[in-house]
This record gives structure tokens, sequence and C-alpha cells, in this order.
């Protein structure tokens, strides 16, 4: 398989493998990522995933253009295949738990939709990233769309969409495509998972949990959201928090 699970600790690394083809993401591949998110989230042992390629100087250079030309005219796998890609994607934007993209070299197209789906992204200073549909007669779903606007906005994402423009990593970062730059990002997004499985987790889930509802477009408190501030109080991550910070120590949550 060209997809595969490798768990460190507290951190587990979501790797695509195929580099003999710049991690393109075939059929398969699609199919894959999403059992294999739904296997991170559920190993309570796993506290952020890292979504990365296991070849250093590589990330994803979308999808299988081959594998695109050779089935387009068979329906059924058109079909197949526009609900294996919305299906990674769905799966890393509404993972319990947060996901970090480690963006070391091109970020194209399908490659791209799946960095755009993490939580957060950390290119490597030589990465490209680049949403391509344009050059290509393609055209996006809604769901690949939205996570687009969302990140840069309307404007910057019709730009990106109608240009199919390749953007540097000083570009990606100013235009908010990627959230940090650094030498080796897989490395980066390591420290940062680490940091953030060091909190305390009921927290970090739920504000992602709240964010995805401001995104998808609840814009006020209903009985969910309220319950997540209220029931805080109860659970023992606050009570460990609230000792540790009387007792000038750090949390063990």
């Amino acid at each position: 398989m060209t997809v595969r699970l490798e768990r460190d600790g507290a951190v587990a690394r979501l790797l695509i493998d195929r580099p003999q083809r710049r991690n393109a993401m075939n059929q398969a591949m699609w199919q894959q990522l999403p059992l294999l998110v739904e296997e991170a989230m559920a190993d309570d042992g796993v506290r952020v995933l890292i979504l990365a390629s296991a070849t250093p100087g590589l990330f994803c250079a979308g999808a299988d253009i081959d594998e695109f030309a050779a089935c387009s005219g068979d329906e059924e796998w058109r079909i197949a295949n526009q609900a294996a890609i919305r299906a990674s994607q769905y799966a890393l934007a509404h993972a319990e738990k947060p996901v970090i993209a480690a963006i070391d070299g091109d970020c194209v197209g399908g490659g791209c939709g799946l960095a755009i789906a993490c939580d957060l992204r950390i290119a490597a200073p030589a990465a490209r990233l680049g949403i391509t549909p344009a050059k290509l007669g393609i055209v996006y779903s809604l769901f690949d769309t939205k996570l687009l606007v969302d990140l840069v906005g309307p404007a910057r994402a019709k730009r990106i969409l109608f240009t199919g423009t390749l953007h540097d990593a000083d570009q990606a970062l100013a235009i908010g495509l990627v959230d940090e730059i650094a030498p080796d990002p897989l490395a980066a997004a390591d420290t940062l998972a680490r940091t953030i499985a060091a909190n305390a987790q009921h927290s970090v889930r739920a504000s992602k949990a709240i964010v995805r509802r401001i995104l998808d477009g609840q814009a006020d408190d209903d009985a969910t959201t309220l319950a997540l501030f209220r029931d805080a109080f109860t659970l023992p991550d606050f009570a460990e928090g609230v000792a540790a910070f009387r007792e000038k120590r750090r949390p063990d949550f």
C-alpha cells in the first residue's frame, strides 16, 4: 500500500509513499487514506496526526493524471473517484484530533487539497503550492473549494483557481495558505504536535470541533457547544490544570 500509518508515542504519521510518481494519489490511495485517519482517531494513545511524505523533498503532486486519462470514460469510476477524494478530505477536516501537514516539496492539485483539509500547514522553503483545475479542464467540488475559501478568502481562492499558479513558500505564507516555513517541516510538525499533545486534550478537541462548526456555518451557541464549556469544569483535565497552576508545576494531562 502506498499510504501508511506510523506511530511514535502520542504522534502518528500518515505517510504518502509513492516517490516514483511524486506521491501522486491513485484511487486505491484515496480510498485507503480515510481508513488510516479513522485508525489514528480510534487509537487512544494518539493525540495528534501528521500528514507527510515518506520521502524527503516530496509532498504530493496531486491526483494520478494517467489514471484520470485512462478511466475518464468510465462513469462508475468517476463517481467512485469523486467519492474517495471527498472522503479523504472530509476525514482530515473532520478528524476529532488535530492534523498537521508537513509540506516538503510540491503540494499541487489534490495534494494541496489534502493539505488545506488539515488544521495546520508547515512548508519547506522550497515548497510550491497550487490548485490547478484550470490547467486540466476539471472542476473541483464545492467541499474542496470551500476548504480553500475558508483558508485564504474568496478573492485569493478565485485567483488561485482561475490562474492555476504555483505559489512559493513565502507567497503561500503571505496569503495564509501555510502557517509556517521551516527547513525541516516534518521535524517542525513533530515539535508542534508534541506541544499540542502535552495540553489538555478535551480543550484541544473541543476547540477544533467548535471551529469546524463555525466554518460549517454555525454562528451562535447551541446546547452542544454550551455543554462543552459547562461540562469542562467537571472533567479530570480541569482538575489537573488547576492543581498544576496552584502548585506552580507543568500539568500532566
